[in-house]
């Protein structure tokens, strides 16, 4: 009797398994809007702090706060007396900073010139203007860990040095005008370089190097607009003298209205921007800045030299202030500096820095936003409280400076590498 073997059955190929679909483009924006990205941080920033500034409003405005006594009687009293505050507070700060609506209409009826439409945009990137400068001198020691906390400093001895060559030269407006913004950078730069060479050398830290130094160089300008040499010849004030014609940064509008302030400091800003932008993306020392920043001390194994990098760094962002003094004595302030010339621009160039995410583009689109809240603000006076620019910066800074708080408000979800803040690392 034979016993028959079977062969086993040849075994079936798996079924494929279906391929997952794709997802389609509104599901990866919606995702991306839900997500405490570097960019959604920053846009939800902005969009809190106008929320919160538009219950300041609200709370701080005596009419406004008197109809919630009865909101439960007339609740539409309250509600209606807020919306108009909160829209006309705004609005008047848009027509202040970007385009006055009336002022459009008069040019539409024949009654206003275009220069009248453009006044607005103009202050807001005459303000803009050294806050370019400031924020990319604060941003640029950022990419390498440091905090340049003195750019106001710099720029106090940016704007005296281009203000010395300014008056002091008689030369043609091709040499003149260079030689004085560049005198402006180096003033800034020696000035920035000093806690840049503290820290290489002795090890002190350069946010309290810098915050004495912007003591020191507010306290100078004081001194030096008193002496013979900077004070005005004409003017018992406290103001110092004049730059020459020569040195004077030519307007960009005025042939279309002389009230129109915005320079050719403008464009120097915007040129500086995307120099920084190279230097960090494609020079080698910008890759040596990015490498002291994010560890200086693989980069000290790998053979750079912190130390240098820390001075050269703070130099150039010296420098980077001193243009942004250049651009007050030689353009706004060609007619002579005052103590208050230099304002707030050095302090103000921390948040735009934060704001920007110390990128170049950014910071340039967060001066334009600084500058146009401050043009706005100014403008308002006095239907809108002039703190309230100041009250909004200080909002978005808190916000940027803090993405987890802005993460939690809203219940975002965490980014794949995590949430990206910007920090200085000699702490």
């Amino acid at each position: 009797m034979s016993t028959e073997t079977k062969s086993p059955a040849p075994e079936q190929p798996e079924a494929a398994a279906a391929p997952e679909p794709k997802p389609n483009f509104m599901r990866l924006f919606g995702r991306y809007l839900t997500e405490a990205n570097s960019v959604m941080v920053t846009v939800y920033s902005l969009l809190l702090a106008f929320l919160i500034g538009a219950i300041l409003l609200i709370v701080s405005d005596e009419y406004t706060r008197s109809t919630y006594s009865y909101f439960f009687a007339r609740p539409q009293d309250a509600l209606s007396a807020s919306w108009y505050l909160v829209r006309d507070s705004y609005l008047a700060l848009f027509e202040g900073a970007i385009l006055n609506l009336n002022t459009l209409d008069r040019f539409a009826a024949g009654t206003a010139d275009f220069g009248d439409v453009l006044r607005p945009l103009s202050e807001t990137l005459t303000y803009a203007t050294p806050l370019i400068f400031t924020g990319l001198a604060v941003g640029l020691a950022f990419r390498a860990g440091l905090f340049n906390i003195g750019a106001q400093g710099q720029m106090i001895f940016g704007m005296m040095g281009a203000l010395i060559v300014g008056f002091s030269l008689n030369l043609p407006a091709a040499i003149h005008l260079p030689l004085a913004v560049i005198a402006g950078a180096v003033a800034g730069g020696l000035f920035g370089a000093v806690p840049g060479v503290l820290k290489a050398t002795t090890g002190a830290h350069e946010v309290i190097s810098s915050i004495m130094l912007n003591n020191i160089a507010a306290l100078f300008l004081v001194w030096a607009i008193g002496t013979d040499f900077l004070h005005s010849e004409t003017k018992p004030d406290l103001v110092t003298k004049p730059v020459e014609d020569s040195a004077v940064m030519p307007t960009l509008l005025s042939s279309l209205n002389s009230s129109l302030r915005v320079n050719f400091s403008l464009v120097v800003g915007i040129a500086a921007a995307v120099f920084v932008w190279w230097l960090l993306s494609k020079s080698t020392f910008g890759f040596r800045i990015r490498a002291v920043g994010f560890n200086e001390h693989a980069s000290a194994t790998a053979g750079m030299r912190i130390g240098s990098t820390y001075s050269t760094t703070m130099a150039a962002a010296g420098a980077l202030a001193g243009l942004a003094g250049a651009a007050l004595s030689l353009g706004v302030g060609s007619g002579g500096i005052t103590t208050n010339t230099a304002l707030e621009y050095g302090f103000d160039g921390i948040t735009v820095a934060l704001l920007g995410r110390a990128n170049p583009g950014g910071i340039v689109a967060a001066a334009l936003l600084f500058g146009a809240l401050k043009a706005g603000a100014l403008s308002a006076q006095p239907d809108v409280p002039v703190d309230i620019s100041t009250l909004l910066q200080a909002i978005i800074v808190l916000f940027i400076a803090a993405p987890a708080l802005v993460k939690a408000i809203l219940h975002l979800r965490t980014p794949r590498g995590g949430l990206v803040t910007l920090e200085a690392k000699g702490w």
